[in-house]
């Protein structure tokens, strides 16, 4: 529960937060949270400790940190992270005890810190191709500048640009591969070349680690101006064994309120009923309990019609936000200080955390590998 505490400010110091309000569109309370959050951050980081790590990474586009565990737990060490949702700051905030930077655009890429790896789960947007197809038609060379500015995608690139991490791990969900006939893929593709990483990208499904299929692209590159052209890299997982199911994350005391209502119960069987009778394979999913789920949506908060479960004599229930959290891979000791709504979207749009980790030792052993041949040739 959020509590409350009543401040005394000086007029002066009061009317500059009325216009910082004002001017970036953000409510008071918004902007003192923001700020607090900040100064905690900064003092922990001053008193703090130099903590011994393998490698530093950075965490875009964080979300509420997912990427960050599974990097932390093969050895990393975060040393900047960025995420514009004011929701997942705040839980960020109470699980790393640092409230990220916000708007990503705003962020001068020569102010982040040095790093060895770039991670980042970046939003898919529409790549306009014009402005690309007439430099071409009139033999003009173009750049990642010409094809991704006004995406999101264009600040992963400056940053590599600037900052030149040893290499990168980028996620996204499984059809970036076929956006827009494949031509958002192929500018990505064509964008990290042309600053000379050397890229290799897989879809890997997280049922070989928690109980939910759930396919996403990851893309892994090397910096060639390092390491050369001569690179190999292969995503090798070693699947969890026995593979988990659901009845594995499952709470064995839920409140009632998640129960599906009699009018929501209903609505859902008449709506898969019609949709099943017109062909279609829309409906909710009732999950089997040793078996694995759909995919969990940030659409979840709505209705949980893609993963419910049953219960006996009762309408069927959805997920609790903890057995959403477990299902992505979360530990039980991460913290939701979010409403339930909140925490739905959060984990709907985070990651496969033991997936990602099991990728993120498969990155970080080929970056020491090359490092040591780097080595090696110097000596």
């Amino acid at each position: 529960m959020p509590k409350q505490l009543h401040v005394r400010l000086d007029d002066s110091i009061y009317n500059s937060l009325i216009k910082y309000s004002s001017v970036n569109d953000i409510s008071i309370q918004d902007t003192i949270s923001s700020a607090l959050m900040q100064f905690i951050d900064r003092q922990s980081k001053f008193v703090k400790k130099d903590q011994k790590s393998k490698f530093t990474f950075i965490d875009l586009f964080a979300g509420i940190g997912g990427m960050r565990i599974a990097y932390q737990n093969v050895g990393g060490k975060c040393v900047y992270s960025n995420e514009w949702n004011k929701y997942s700051q705040q839980t960020y905030f109470a699980n790393f005890g640092e409230q990220p930077d916000g708007d990503i655009t705003k962020v001068d890429a020569s102010s982040i810190p040095d790093h060895d790896i770039l991670v980042a789960g970046f939003p898919c947007q529409p790549f306009s191709i014009a402005g690309v197809s007439k430099k071409n038609s009139m033999g003009r060379p173009t750049g990642f500048e010409d094809k991704t500015q006004g995406t999101l995608f264009f600040d992963v690139c400056r940053i590599l640009k600037a900052k030149r991490p040893k290499a990168f791990m980028l996620e996204n969900v499984k059809n970036l591969k076929s956006h827009d006939k494949g031509r958002t893929f192929k500018i990505i593709m064509e964008s990290l070349d042309e600053l000379n990483y050397q890229v290799f990208y897989a879809v890997l499904d997280g049922q070989n680690f928690v109980p939910q299929h759930r396919e996403r692209i990851l893309i892994v590159g090397f910096d060639r101006d390092r390491y050369g052209s001569d690179i190999d890299f292969s995503f090798d997982i070693t699947p969890k064994d026995p593979k988990p199911v659901m009845r594995d994350i499952l709470q064995k005391k839920v409140d009632s309120k998640y129960t599906l209502s009699d009018k929501l119960w209903t609505y859902l069987q008449n709506y898969a009923a019609k949709h099943k009778a017109a062909g279609h394979g829309f409906g909710y999913g009732i999950a089997d309990p040793d078996g694995i789920s759909r995919t969990l949506s940030a659409r979840y908060y709505k209705d949980g019609s893609e993963i419910l479960i049953a219960q006996k004599g009762k309408n069927p229930r959805r997920l609790t936000p903890r057995e959403c959290a477990r299902l992505q891979g979360f530990p039980d000791s991460f913290k939701i200080v979010v409403s339930d709504t909140q925490a739905y979207r959060q984990f709907g749009n985070s990651v496969v955390v033991p997936l990602m980790e099991n990728v993120a030792k498969l990155v970080v052993a080929r970056m020491e590998e090359l490092d040591s041949c780097d080595l090696a040739l110097e000596a």
